[in-house]
């Protein structure tokens, strides 16, 4: 371990066998590691942004087992959104000072690509200053897939629609045996990396998420993590590197041995060691707990992602932030924790820091 330990301290990169052996070390040993990398990058700052979630349907044909958020399996209320009612769900999260529109829907064959691509377009139009951080590598795929377009003509057609960003989403764990029994049929890991290495050709930049916490194993983890370095390396097109607690209610997964919160703020360190050129960890709240997530900022995570207003997907599987959080909230708990809070823009640049 001591070995291990050198290499980090002298910048250099880790094997497969060496991050997993990091899951090994003690959390504290682990834990001043990561925070003495996130303090050469970032010193005590803390990255949020305003931002607005916004899930337009729940009406999906994909049967995802880790799911509560498919009107498909465990929700009882379908909906599918109009433009219009985006349209006001807009136009008041302005009011509000949002610079960032997130945009994720399930895959709904019973509206076409019109209803997804349209409406970012109006968005656009409408407030041309404001962000459209929308479709996963997920969506990507099935409007590519049900509209006989290539994953080329579906991104050409985001951006000319005025999407600025793509989220990380739909990566869950890229490991082809663990994703055949958790999301079958969904978007594979093959096909994930190749619609964002097409996205990253075009100058555009985009998250990536790890789902993590059900029936993986830390191997799985590790190897997620590696491709995306690898992808990293071809394109430097990540802008953050995103690890999803794994919500446990209304799916069908059946979960019994829940991560501790030890073994999360050690995926939240071991990211940061070994994704060295994917420049931030965020701790995505809603996911970890406002809690937990605050306590991460001193194992490596530099992001806590934003005030969201309103969260669907991961609330219908238990998590606490169907209603978002208020700013002022936000940054009195970061600095309560002992971190600058700074407000960035979709793309990390820093808009205001509140010291």
């Amino acid at each position: 371990m001591n070995q291990i330990i050198k290499k980090i301290e002298n910048n250099e990169r880790l094997n497969f066998q060496e991050a997993l052996s990091l899951y090994d070390m003690d959390l504290f040993t682990l834990g001043k590691l990561a925070n003495k990398k996130r303090e050469e990058l970032y010193g005590k700052k803390s990255f949020f942004n305003v931002n607005r979630h916004i899930n337009p349907t729940n009406e999906c044909k994909d049967v995802c087992r880790f799911c509560a958020f498919s009107a498909n399996r465990k929700n009882p209320n379908p909906y599918t959104m109009s433009h219009e009612e985006i349209l006001e769900i807009v136009k008041n999260a302005l009011s509000h000072g949002i610079k960032e529109v997130h945009i994720v829907s399930a895959h709904n064959d019973k509206v076409g690509i019109d209803w997804y691509l349209g409406i970012f377009k109006k968005i656009k139009e409408l407030y041309p200053a404001l962000h459209i951080k929308a479709l996963t590598a997920a969506e990507v795929n099935f409007l590519s897939e049900s509209n006989g377009l290539s994953y080329e003509e579906v991104i050409d057609q985001m951006i000319e629609n005025g999407v600025d960003s793509m989220p990380g989403g739909g990566a869950e764990i890229f490991d082809e045996d663990i994703r055949e029994k958790i999301c079958k049929g969904k978007v594979s890991s093959k096909n994930w990396f190749e619609i964002h290495r097409l996205w990253h050709q075009k100058g555009k930049k985009s998250n990536v998420t790890m789902l993590f916490g059900h029936i993986e194993e830390r191997s799985h983890r590790i190897d997620h993590m590696m491709r995306i370095r690898d992808l990293q390396d071809e394109t430097g097109g990540f802008n953050a590197f995103i690890p999803l607690v794994y919500q446990k209610e209304n799916n069908y997964l059946k979960v019994e041995n829940f991560p501790t919160s030890q073994e999360i703020l050690k995926t939240y360190a071991i990211s940061r060691l070994v994704l060295d050129n994917v420049p931030h960890i965020k701790a995505y709240w809603v996911t970890s707990t406002v809690n937990l997530a605050l306590i991460a900022q001193e194992f490596g995570a530099d992001d806590l992602d934003g005030t969201i207003e309103k969260e669907s997907i991961n609330s219908a599987a238990g998590a606490k932030s169907a209603n978002g959080m208020k700013l002022d909230e936000f940054i009195h708990l970061i600095k309560d924790s002992g971190f600058i809070p700074v407000e960035r823009d979709s793309l990390y640049n820093e808009l205001k820091v509140y010291k």
